[in-house]
Formats: C-alpha cells, structure tokens, sequence
C-alpha cells in the first residue's frame, strides 16, 4: 500500500505540464541546489521532502533524497534536514501499518489512486476534492455540496431530550457566578522601543533583559506590553463586561452596589515577563476607569504556588495523610500552554466556593476580546445576558439521541463578528467558504466542518416544537474558548481538566477528560441566543500578525497531541469520533504524522510562492522544532502522553479531594480548617486590583 501512497503523493504533487492535468502544487521548481542564501536552501529542503515522498515514480525522486541525505551532515541545516528525513520513515510507516489495520482506508486510498491514474477525472475538480479528502480529510465529505442535508442530520444527532429542569438554577449571577478570563502576555512589538514606552523604570530595565531570552509559550494573538490603552485587550474586555453590568443594573432590579467578580489568571509568553506581570497590569489599570462593577483578580504562577503551598498542601497532609502533595497538587497553575490556565481558570470555583464565598456555584469565561451586546440580546432574544445564565437548563438532567443518559452541568453561547452584528446577533461567526482551495487545505480543510457545526449547533434557536427548549434542546460538542461554563457540583463530581501539554483547542479537549468516567455523562446545554459580540479583528490587529506563524504551528501540533490523546481517553477511537465529529473531531486523525507533514510543507511551500521568504523560513525552523518535539512527546515508546494524563489526573482527584476535606473540617468547626480558611482569603483578597 505504501506505493499507492507514494503514487497519490507524485500524482497529487507535480508539474501541471498538460492540459488535463491535476496537481495541487509542483515542487521541483523549489528545488535548486545552487542556492545559497537561507531562503533558498529552506525551500529546497522543504521541497525535497515532498518530492521524495513519492518515492522512485518522481524523476527528481533520487537528486531529492541524495541532497536531504548531504544536508543532515549541515551545522546549520541539518536539524531540520533530519527533521525532514525522519518525517519520510515515519510517513510511510504510519501509512503501511493504517492500511493494514483499517481495510476501509486501504479501499479509499486504492480508489482515490484508481481514480487519479486516468487523466480524464481531472477536469472533475469537485469530485477529485472529495475523493482527496476521503483519504486525508474524511471530516469534510459531503459538506460543500450538501450543505442543509449535513446541518439537519447533525442538529437531530445533537437533539437532546430532557428528563428533568435544573430546579435550583442561578438566580442572581452577580453573586453566584464567578467570570473568568486569561491574560497572555508577550513582549513589546519590535516596532516600539522600549525606552519610549510609557511604562516604569522597573518594567523597561525587565522587558531589556527579557526581549533576548528564547520563548517559551506561543500564543494566538497574546497582549504585547507597551501597547497603547485603547488597543489594549485586557482593558477593552474588562470595560465590556462593566458596561455589561451596568446595563443589567438598569434592567433588571440589581442593588447599585452590588459587584460582580471577575478573575484574571496571567500566562507569559517568556519567563523573564512573570515578575512584572502583575506590576504591568496595575500600571495599566492605574491610567484606566477602574471597574466599578467588577471586582477583578489576578492570579500568577507565583500566586497559584503559595496557595500550593499555604492551603491545599497542609489541608492534604492534615487530613488525607499525603506528605508528598505538593508535587501532584502542581496541575493547579497558569504559566504554560493554553492547557494549563484553562483547566486552571475552571477549577478555581470549587476553591472559592469551598473556602472564599459559598454563594459561587459556577464560573463562566469569557475572553477579553469579547463583549456581551446587551441592547441586541434584549432586543432579538428578549433577555438580557445574565437572564440567560438563569435558564434551568443549565444543570438539567437529559437523554441523548443514542438513549445516554447525560447530566447538562456546563452551558456554552455562541459568537457573532462585530463585523456583522449589524445583521442579527445570529450570524454565525464562522460561514461557509467559497474561496479557491490552497495546496494544503486538499489535506485538511477544518473551515468546512466547523462552520456546519458553527450553523448546526451553535445557531440553533428553540422555537419549534421539535426545539422549545423545555422538553427537547441541543448539546453542544463545538465550543469556544470563551462564552461557556460550568456548575460548581459539576466540576466537583466530573473533575475535568484539559491536560497542560494541550497548546490550542483547550476547550475541545476539556470535555474529552470525562468521557472516561464512569456513569452519567457530563455534557453542554446550548443556550440559545446566549451570544457576545466578538471584536478582535477590530482592534488587535498587530497582536493577531505578528502571532500568524505561532497560529499555523499551533494547528499541526493539535493534530498530533489529539490524536494520541484520544486513545488515552477511549480505545474506542471510531465511536468517540462518532460523537464529537465533525469539527472537533477533524482533529484526531488516523494519519496524523502524515496529515502533519503534509501540510507543514504545502503551506511552506505558499509561503515561499508567494515571496514571502522571511516569513517561511521562520516558520520552517521553528515548525519542524515544535513538530518534532510534539512527535517524540506523542508517540515516544514510553508513553510520555499518556504518563502526562494520568499524573495530571491524579492530581486533579487530589485537588478536590482536598477541598471535600476541608469543607467537612470546616463543617465541624475544625479549629486547623478554619485557620487555613482565614488564610486562603487573605491570600485571594491580596490579589484584587483596581
């Protein structure tokens, strides 16, 4: 089967020298050994990958491998020629041992090669996409030219059928939700001096000696210190959530003094920024409106560590006899990979409700560059945002189309474009595409999935019998990373958590963490017309561009850690997919080194089309880095993934495990519990600012 591969790869990859030819892109004009400069070497590296995965049928095939070979001995070029060269092996290896263990693959391979070998197919473009994707993108068949047939069959698969209300639902969302959101920070852009900045002197003299050290996380568009207030993301969400508040004070009959609570968990893009970390954003919010309506803290790593230290290490040691907590306990943190602070940013409820204020029963997040449009939820959905945290579907009971029984403790909205509110709040933030395909979007398309569960599921509105809302409504698998939440019972009974080593998709791996659990099943309510207004594109332009690169590698790597992080959770990989296809399914692949490789060098290879060469050499380097270092934590013989899941885990039992503790010691008036308590408000009330 490797050579029907290899006969795909040269079919789908080489010169369009005839008329009725179909090729997505011709890498042999990349190829030019006599380059010297560090474009053009990158480039033919990237381009002798793609030509000798064709393996012997491609003329170039041998001078390919020959120089890939020559370029492993490079100082300068060989980590990324082996990068290259082990990427091969493990392609064709991935793809043999698939073939072997799936016989539908091996048909849909056989028939796309069948198909390929007879020139006159090629004028049929669309039915040659498809059968591409059969192969690299199952996710996406079908969609594009049955657009409504697809969208109906998935709101009936998500239809739930309710057995019982939520009979204690929010009642007062200022008092018993706590908000939260992440702050990601990154240094200043290199188009603002630092001396010119107006930040203080400690801040400039850090930020001197942090912009040289090597970064650590990448994120999609972190907030670049020293950028102007009014382009400021961290201000601009914590104004719309105050905005926000005001207008429920005018609505509906909330105390004027009454305060909302909003946490703010704070992630660096480099180790240096952790010590001014929080001195920045009391600098910023000094020359700010400070929030009248929203208390706000902010948690650092050093902040999470001394409650480690100073509250749940003791309370395990006191009361569950484990002198050796502190280690496992360290899940509970917020300086890493989007992982870390999300599971974080959730988990923190259960704290404060056990030891802070008892009235919390949920979190919701939000991100900062989102914002509730009061005026058109009171006006298209006849409720303001809060009334819509109030629903008693928010914790209901209910079956699911396949008779599962599942338990709707979390609630998740949807996002409509500030681009496009002016339409109706029901717009789906992600449409239908329409535009020419790329070379690499014939490998993985995730547009087209994830803009019908966008329509199914997202933009559902309970207003027919079918969906009222009371007796039958919808679940949500697609979510986003803000505009959800979850019961504080919940989270205390399920305990999910995204593992920390998850870089994107942290909200589509949170659920996948209870699938493993035994009993009922913890799941989203959608509620509809629950919707913010999301403004990015508007005022965080410099921070989405300079982070692009950071973005596409994210990507890949999801690909990779999903994947293997679905047979951690589920030996029954075909039936997870079933249920959580098509969007956040398409990233758990049965070829994902492949899929991963593939569209790494196609989108390079754009890159280096299009002129841009300074841009594709910075993302070949640092991709095949982050690709191959997710490859060896991925797919190491030792099972480093796995390992990761069940440590973390672990810690996550210990975690609430500690706080039932405490909350039954405190019950009996403990003397040591009440002590801890004291402590732990004191240590929480320390990080409000404003």
């Amino acid at each position: 089967m490797t050579e029907e591969f290899r006969s795909i790869i040269y079919r789908l990859i080489k010169p369009a020298e005839e008329e009725i030819n179909f090729s997505i892109f011709d890498p042999v004009k990349q190829f030019n050994e006599k380059r010297t400069d560090d474009a053009g070497i990158a480039q033919s590296l990237n381009a002798s990958f793609l030509i000798a995965l064709s393996g012997q049928m491609n003329p170039e095939g041998k001078r390919a491998r020959d120089f890939l070979a020559r370029m492993t001995d490079s100082f300068l070029w060989g980590d990324i020629a082996k990068f290259f060269t082990i990427g091969l092996d493990l392609v064709h290896k991935e793809i043999k041992k698939v073939c072997e263990d799936d016989p539908d693959f091996s048909n849909r391979m056989k028939s796309l090669n069948n198909w390929m070998s007879h020139k006159e197919n090629a004028e049929d473009i669309e039915e040659t996409k498809e059968k591409i994707w059969s192969v690299f993108f199952p996710e996406a068949n079908g969609i594009a030219a049955h657009k409504n047939e697809y969208i109906n069959k998935l709101r009936e698969k998500r239809t739930i059928t309710i057995l019982r209300l939520n009979d204690v639902p929010i009642e007062n969302p200022m008092r018993q939700v706590l908000f939260t959101s992440n702050v990601l920070l990154t240094v200043p852009p290199k188009s603002k001096p630092i001396e010119e900045l107006s930040l203080s002197r400690a801040i400039k003299e850090n930020l001197k000696k942090t912009i040289h050290e090597p970064q650590t996380f990448f994120f999609d568009h972190p907030n670049q210190i020293g950028i102007e207030l009014e382009k400021n993301e961290i201000l601009y969400g914590l104004k719309g959530l105050e905005e926000a508040i005001e207008f429920e004070k005018e609505i509906l009959s909330i105390q004027k003094d009454e305060k909302g609570t909003c946490l703010l968990s704070v992630s660096v893009t480099h180790p240096g920024l952790r010590e001014i970390a929080k001195t920045y954003l009391k600098e910023i919010f000094i020359h700010s409106d400070v929030p009248k309506n929203i208390d706000v803290y902010v948690f650092t790593e050093d902040d999470t560590e001394k409650i480690i230290k100073e509250i749940l290490s003791p309370a395990a040691l006191r009361y569950l006899k484990r002198g050796d907590a502190k280690e496992d306990l360290s899940v509970f943190g917020v300086d890493g990979e989007y992982g870390r602070h999300y599971s974080f940013l959730k988990a923190i409820a259960a704290f404060w409700n056990v030891l802070v204020q008892p009235e919390i029963k949920a979190t919701f997040k939000i991100d900062l560059d989102q914002v509730f449009p009061q005026k058109e939820l009171l006006e298209q959905t006849g409720a303001t945002a809060f009334e819509h945290l109030k629903t008693p579907l928010w914790g209901a009971k209910a079956i699911d189309a396949d008779g599962q029984h599942i338990e709707l403790g979390m609630i998740a909205g949807a996002l409509v474009n500030q681009r496009d509110i002016h339409k109706s709040l029901f717009t789906p933030d992600v449409s239908f595409p329409e535009n020419i395909l790329s070379p690499d979007e014939y490998i993985f398309y995730s547009v087209l999935p994830q803009a019908l569960s966008t329509e199914a599921e997202m933009m559902t509105r309970y207003k027919t019998s079918n969906l009222d809302g009371i007796r039958k409504c919808i679940q949500r698998i697609h979510v986003t990373g803000g505009t959800n939440g979850i019961l504080v019972d919940s989270l205390r009974r399920y305990r999910p958590f995204t593992p920390s080593f998850i870089a994107r998709a942290e909200d589509q791996a949170y659920i996948l963490s209870t699938f493993s659990r035994p009993g009922a099943n913890l799941r989203y309510v959608h509620k509809d017309g629950l919707i913010m207004r999301h403004d990015k594109e508007e005022f965080a332009q410099d921070a989405i561009k300079s982070a692009y690169i950071d973005k596409l590698i994210g990507d890949y790597v999801r690909i990779i850690l999903l994947s293997s992080y679905a047979k951690v959770v589920n030996d029954d990989i075909e039936g997870l997919k079933n249920l959580i296809d098509p969007f956040t399914g398409c990233f758990i692949s049965k070829i994902p080194v492949t899929i991963v490789f593939l569209r790494f060098c196609l989108k390079a290879a754009s890159l280096f089309d299009q002129g841009k060469d300074e841009q594709g050499l910075d993302f070949l380097k640092r991709g095949s880095r982050q690709i191959m270092k997710s490859l060896n934590f991925a797919n190491n013989e030792k099972s480093m993934l796995k390992q990761h899941v069940q440590k973390e885990r672990m810690g996550w039992d210990l975690y609430y495990d500690t706080l039932s503790a405490i909350e039954e010691a405190l019950k009996d008036k403990d003397p040591f519990a009440i002590e801890l308590q004291k402590k732990a408000k004191s240590i929480i009330y320390k990080q409000r600012i404003g």
